[in-house]
């Protein structure tokens, strides 16, 4: 991704805009319980590896293929927790109908039945898109942990 980028024309602008929609609608996916709206983030045979953050919350998380797979997976794995993910520092580069997109997404997650505890992951999402149509959707998704604060117990619902 380079330093700066010369392509400020409508159409590249309005394609960054909509590769990082595909984040948001992740990220929105996840908090609201939207399976629907999780997995319209995702191609159909999509990758996702959140093993380089997982690990070092100490447990692994095996990579997921494919779209309604991922989206079943993060659905049950969130599924005792409330969860907030922010989305901040995206930078999208764009070459034709393939994306890379790199951001920073704070994680908060809280037990349903206790928010007394807590665990925030600050991410680092490293993220390939394609576009499908009208919208850009993740090829392949890498999480790696930047630093957490928190019970990271909270993840593995204990």
């Amino acid at each position: 991704m380079s330093v700066i980028d010369s392509t400020t024309t409508p159409t590249a602008t309005a394609d960054k805009l909509a590769v990082i929609e595909a984040l948001y609608r992740y990220a929105a996916g996840l908090d609201l319980r939207d399976r629907a709206l999780l997995a319209s983030a995702f191609a159909e045979d999509a990758v996702a590896d959140f093993g380089p953050a997982t690990r070092k919350a100490g447990f692994d998380y095996p990579e997921v293929e494919g779209r309604e797979t991922i989206a079943a997976a993060l659905a049950d794995s969130l599924s005792k927790l409330d969860t907030t993910h922010s989305v901040s520092n995206p930078r999208a580069d764009v070459d034709g109908d393939t994306a890379s997109l790199e951001a920073i997404v704070a994680c908060q997650h809280l037990p349903r039945d206790d928010h007394s505890r807590h665990v925030l992951m600050t991410n680092r999402y490293d993220v390939e898109l394609v576009r499908q149509g009208d919208a850009w959707v993740i090829q392949h998704l890498i999480v790696d942990n930047a630093w957490t604060e928190g019970d990271t117990t909270v993840l593995y619902g204990v």
